[in-house]
């Protein structure tokens, strides 16, 4: 398996404009392709495919990278399959989730990054390269075939993790509640994965990268940081 991925848990941090933290990285997993196929699915705020398509073109034409969305292609599957290099982005998971499988595309784009396409996901692009998208943070405002995503990684990630605001008066559950919760069902671990942090993954090796530390929570065990550049054994 020569997988090339890079899992971010935003496409932008506060005060950047979209993907902007990113792009020094991305010239380096895109370095062998001039042309992305976008996975716009994900729908964020509900924008069109087109309108989420024109936002990541503007962001890639920065480093020179043609952007082609693919829901402008007849045949979906052999778009995956004739892919160079893709990015999945955010917006709601189950919505990506329910496309994915409604265009049978999910196996397709599994086979494809496990033979080293180089993968750009972000949020819900991240989410879908764990074992399921049982650990998003995102209301299930749809009913996908399944939860069962690409397994590219062997564990559940939660983008956009926060931590417990000191002094809060906010009485619900915080991020780290919800994932005690399913791991009373669950044995999977949880990577929560900051804003500004995303994973780099190369083969089997997955490192942390980015400005901050990683919380991790395995069933059964106390959850505890991980550093930023280091490398994650799940």
């Amino acid at each position: 398996m020569n997988k090339n991925l890079l899992l971010a848990s935003s496409s932008t941090i506060y005060g950047g404009s979209y993907l902007e933290y990113l792009l020094l990285e991305l010239e380096v997993l895109f370095k062998d392709t001039d042309t992305i196929l976008f996975i716009p699915y994900a729908r964020p705020d509900g924008i069109t495919h087109d309108g989420y398509t024109n936002i990541v073109q503007k962001a890639f034409k920065k480093i020179n990278k043609k952007i082609i969305g693919l829901h402008t292609y007849e045949n979906p599957i052999k778009a995956i399959q004739e892919a160079s290099g893709i990015f999945t982005g955010g917006g709601n998971t189950f919505v990506l989730v329910n496309a994915l499988y409604k265009n049978n595309i999910m196996a397709p784009l599994r086979a494809g990054l496990l033979q080293g396409i180089p993968y750009l996901g972000t949020s819900a692009g991240s989410n879908i390269c764990g074992l399921t998208i049982q650990t998003t943070n995102d209301m299930p405002i749809i009913y996908p075939p399944s939860f069962k995503t690409l397994g590219m990684i062997p564990f559940n990630i939660n983008p956009h993790y926060l931590d417990p605001t000191k002094d809060s008066k906010h009485m619900g559950e915080t991020r780290e509640t919800r994932i005690k919760e399913y791991h009373q069902y669950n044995t999977p671990a949880v990577v929560g994965l900051r804003e500004g942090s995303w994973l780099r993954i190369i083969d089997q090796k997955i490192v942390l990268k980015g400005t901050h530390s990683a919380r991790i929570f395995k069933q059964d065990t106390s959850p505890y940081e991980l550093k930023t550049n280091s490398e994650i054994l799940l």
